[in-house]
C-alpha cells in the first residue's frame, strides 16, 4: 500500500515510516496538517496514518476535509491519550481506526495492514441487493434508488457484513468481529457511531429506513415488509 504519515513529531514520523516499508509497503511523511492535507489530496494514498495534534491544520479539520472530499483512503489516527472522548470524536469525522499513544510499531503495522484488507468475509457474489439499496463489491460502490452513497472504507465493510444476511441480527461484538476481524479494545460505542453515520447516509433522505436496531441485541438491515 501507498501510506502517508502525517505527524509532526518527526522522529515518530521517520521511525513509522521505516517500520510501514520494512513490511513491504511505500511510506512517505509529512509534519503538519497543511502539508499533510496537500499531500493527501495530491497523491491520493491508500492510507493515511494521522496525527491528532498538529501545527497548522490539527488532525480533526485534516480528516474532515479529506472525507467532505470524497477521498477513498483508509484513515487511521493517533491519539495522544486515548480518551473516549477523542476516539469518538474522530470515529465521527470519518476515521475507521484509532490508536492511542504510546503504542508499539508492531500494533501499528498490524493494524495497517489489517485495514489494508477488505474487512468483512469474502462473498461469491459481486453484486449485494437489499430493496433500493446495491453494493457492487468488486469496485467497492453502493447507491440507492440509483443514488450514489459516498462510505469510508470501514463504513463499507460495515455495511458489507449487514447486506450479505438481510434480516439476521448482528449483535455489536459479532459485528467487531467480521470487520475488525481480531480482538480489539473498542467499546460498544464504537459500533453505534458506525451504525449512525450509515443511517444518515443510508436512511436519511429516504421514507423508508432499512438498517434496524433492535434494542439490547444489535442491527440489522432488511426491506420494507
Amino acid at each position: 500500500m501507498r501510506i502517508l504519515v502525517i505527524e509532526d513529531e518527526v522522529q515518530l514520523a521517520r521511525h513509522i515510516s521505516r517500520a510501514l516499508t520494512r513490511h513491504g509497503h511505500i511510506a512517505s511523511a509529512s509534519y503538519d496538517g497543511t502539508d499533510g492535507l496537500r499531500a493527501a489530496l495530491e497523491d491520493s494514498p491508500d492510507l493515511v496514518v494521522l496525527d491528532l495534534n498538529l501545527p497548522g491544520l490539527d488532525g480533526l479539520a485534516v480528516l474532515s476535509r479529506l472525507r467532505q472530499d470524497s477521498s477513498p483512503a483508509r484513515i487511521l489516527i493517533l491519539t495522544a491519550r486515548g480518551e473516549v472522548e477523542d476516539r469518538v470524536k474522530g470515529l465521527k469525522a470519518g476515521a475507521d481506526d484509532y490508536l492511542a499513544k504510546p503504542f508499539s510499531l508492531d500494533e501499528l503495522v498490524a493494524r495497517v495492514e489489517a485495514l489494508g484488507r477488505r474487512g468483512a468475509t469474502p462473498t461469491a457474489a459481486d453484486l449485494l441487493k437489499v430493496s433500493d439499496l446495491q453494493m457492487d463489491v468488486q469496485h467497492r460502490r453502493v447507491t440507492r434508488a440509483g443514488h450514489p452513497i459516498a462510505l469510508s472504507p470501514r463504513e463499507f465493510d460495515v455495511l458489507q457484513v449487514l447486506m450479505q444476511e438481510p434480516g439476521r441480527v448482528f449483535s455489536r461484538t459479532e459485528l467487531c468481529e467480521r470487520v475488525w476481524q481480531r480482538d480489539h479494545e473498542y467499546d460498544t460505542r464504537t459500533v453505534e457511531i458506525f451504525i449512525t453515520r450509515l443511517r444518515k447516509k443510508v436512511d436519511s433522505a429516504f421514507t423508508t429506513p432499512l438498517i434496524h436496531t433492535l434494542r439490547f441485541i444489535g442491527y440489522t438491515i432488511r426491506g420494507p415488509a
